[in-house]
């Protein structure tokens, strides 16, 4: 049994950014409440919140209005939401700005202004900074699944829904949207036609893409259509261009367990404490789970009421599969799992509800949808190893569910081609990625003649706002050399000891 909770939270964090959330450091540059322009545009002094509120971020807003066909100029039009950061160095900014595109697919870039302005501080002493929210996200039309008065539509027990209930739920979340817009029109290909239209009202020539993980399938796509005006490319998560979006999480999912049993291992405090490997222990509790589900009264995490639930193995997976992004998270997953082995479920029902909620506000289902059910669905196949696997051949099925009645847009012709390109570019990893893990970088970069492959050690899924990796990337945007850069800080990057007790781990 997998859950299309899963499934949602895959997608959530798959191609997320990926970068941890940040409080933002002072804007330098201020806001004056003056309307500025930069190119055709004009902009609006605002502030800028994420999807879990926290520190406001001070920046500059428009709306950029273009065809949602752009094969029918005079049909109906969309507004893209904008946000610039401008450069906060004494010189101002340059002629080529970095635009910085979210994961997902659904993520709007705008909602993640202060991980952005922390990652991207140091490219921000020379350079402008754009962000456009991906038309369906954000506040670019988004393919939000709402009822008739505007409320958020969610599926009844979505952590055990079935592949019926899931499409039951798109045909839905598609009524709503008839009249309004045509979700063939929001694929990755069109965005890339959005971002060269606010390049050209903009009035620069060429652009520095900073993609995180679904965005770095957005930034080399626009490479590739648009060569002359990219001139270079960051890549954190990579997502080779012909990766099946949700078609391997089985078994990135499987490598990550075991590497990081493989770590606890190396710690002889953590080997003591949990004699068991992570992989056997989810094993356990997942099989204990499928033959009694248990219910257990927990904290809930947002209001500190106690409530009563079922926990099932869907619980126990999804639960697995989220923390496995971040080490500070999977750094948990043994101590919760040997919690539960003793019969002691109420953390892992907290936590699953945190995580699986903190997840699911960051996307928007319906451009996810648009995205995958374009690019990705009709080039999966399941092969004979994912049976062996804990999330198994469900998870796919139940990640693609909604393909079978949600409309279908066009993919080019040469959309999975691997980028073959001489733009610098710096491509970033993490040892530990459940989701685009290394060798997908190694993948991409050998059509790179001048780009370069950065694996940081014990890290997860995004890399961007760790360590000296601001400093790193704002050196290669402005020098464009990533054979150049001195990466030993990266060394002094260390993964997170597994907590042997709710305290944390022994010294």
């Amino acid at each position: 049994m997998k859950t299309a909770a899963l499934a949602a939270a895959a997608v959530s964090a798959v191609l997320l950014a990926g970068c941890q959330p940040a409080d933002a450091p002072p804007d330098a540059n201020g806001t004056d409440g003056a309307t500025r322009h930069f190119g055709a545009i004009a902009f609006e002094p605002c502030s800028l919140t994420g999807v879990g509120g926290g520190q406001a971020t001070e920046a500059f807003c428009a709306t950029h209005t273009v065809p949602e066909d752009p094969a029918k100029p005079d049909g109906r039009r969309i507004d893209l939401n904008l946000a610039w950061l401008p450069a906060t160095g004494s010189g101002g900014g340059t002629d080529d700005p970095v635009f910085f595109i979210a994961g997902g697919p659904g993520q709007a870039a705008t909602e993640h202004a202060a991980t952005v302005n922390m990652a991207l501080r140091e490219v921000r002493k020379q350079r402008d900074i754009l962000m456009v929210d991906q038309r369906g996200t954000g506040g670019s039309n988004p393919l939000d699944c709402v009822d008739a008065e505007g409320e958020p539509l969610r599926i009844d027990n979505e952590e055990s829904a079935s592949v019926e209930q899931l499409r039951a739920f798109a045909r839905t979340c598609l009524a709503g949207l008839e009249g309004r817009t045509d979700p063939t029109l929001y694929t990755t290909t069109q965005a890339v036609a959005d971002l060269d239209n606010v390049r050209q009202a903009l009035g620069v020539d060429q652009v520095n893409l900073v993609g995180g993980s679904y965005g770095t399938r957005v930034a080399q796509q626009y490479a590739a259509a648009h060569p002359q005006h990219t001139r270079a490319l960051v890549l954190d998560g990579v997502a080779p261009n012909d990766l099946v979006v949700g078609g391997e999480f089985a078994h990135t999912f499987e490598d990550a367990i075991r590497l990081q049993s493989d770590y606890c291992r190396t710690l002889p405090a953590c080997k003591a404490r949990f004699p068991v490997d992570t992989r056997t222990r989810l094993s356990q509790v997942m099989d204990a789970l499928e033959a009694a589900p248990v219910e257990v009264d927990y904290r809930h995490p947002s209001t500190g009421e106690t409530r009563t639930a079922t926990v099932t193995p869907d619980h126990v997976v999804g639960l697995a599969f989220s923390f496995s992004y971040a080490p500070q998270t999977s750094a948990l997953l043994p101590l919760v799992l040997d919690e539960a082995a003793q019969g002691r479920y109420a953390p892992l029902m907290s936590l699953s509800e945190l995580m699986a909620r903190s997840m699911g506000e960051q996307m928007t289902r319906g451009m996810q949808w648009s995205v995958l059910c374009a690019e990705d669905a009709d080039r999966y196949t399941a092969d004979a190893a994912i049976d062996d696997t804990i999330l198994g051949p469900d998870v796919a099925e139940l990640f693609f569910a909604a393909c079978s009645v949600w409309p279908r847009g066009a993919r080019g012709e040469d959309f999975t081609a691997p980028l073959r390109s001489d733009v610098p570019a710096l491509l970033l990893s993490g040892a530990l990625d459940p989701v685009t893990p290394p060798r997908y970088g190694e993948a991409v970069v050998k059509g790179l003649s001048n780009g370069r492959h950065l694996v940081v050690d014990g890290q997860g899924h995004g890399t961007l706002v760790l360590g000296c990796m601001p400093k790193l990337v704002g050196q290669f945007i402005e020098s464009t050399d990533a054979a150049a850069l001195d990466t030993a800080c990266l060394d002094r990057l260390a993964g997170v000891p597994p907590f042997t007790s709710f305290n944390g781990w022994e010294p």
